[in-house]
């Protein structure tokens, strides 16, 4: 009941407030004034004013909307995370069906890996090659050459 008087006197001052702006002959302005003093009104005949007061009063309710913000905290919590990380959920799903698809060679009867397959890889690898040593008195500038190499000077 209080309310729906508060709406009311709400919808009241704003069709003043537009009456006024239509005077001093400032139409659209008025006309929006209008149509947002009607919306209290609106609420009111439709039943959403008395819904909403029904359930602000309610702890059933606040506990609903509480376990609604802890839900969305921990979704979004989830998805910091995974942004952290740099990986999606679909990327992750894709991986895991790429290492399944993977430890098993199409015609072999056990799985590839193991200590057989690392000593292959290793012998696939080629050895990183080993720098000439550098002269005496040329040591303070080996540093300085693998970086000039390193760009092409």
């Amino acid at each position: 009941m209080l309310a729906e008087t508060i709406c009311s006197a709400v919808s009241a001052a704003g069709l003043g407030i537009a009456a006024v702006s239509a005077y001093r002959k400032r139409f659209l302005t008025a006309t929006r004034i209008a149509a947002y003093s009607l919306v209290p009104v609106g609420l009111v005949l439709t039943g959403v004013v008395e819904w909403v007061a029904g359930i602000a009063f309610k702890p059933s309710v606040w506990i609903g909307f509480g376990l609604l913000g802890v839900a969305w905290l921990l979704f979004m919590t989830t998805r910091t995370v995974e942004r952290r990380r740099g990986t999606t959920r679909a990327e992750r799903k894709a991986a895991r069906a790429a290492g399944r698809s993977e430890a098993v060679a199409p015609a072999a009867s056990a799985p590839s890996l193991g200590a057989g397959a690392a000593a292959g890889t290793a012998a696939a690898r080629p050895k990183p090659k080993k720098q000439p040593e550098a002269a005496a008195g040329g040591d303070d500038f080996s540093d300085i050459e693998a970086i000039l190499k390193k760009h092409g000077i």
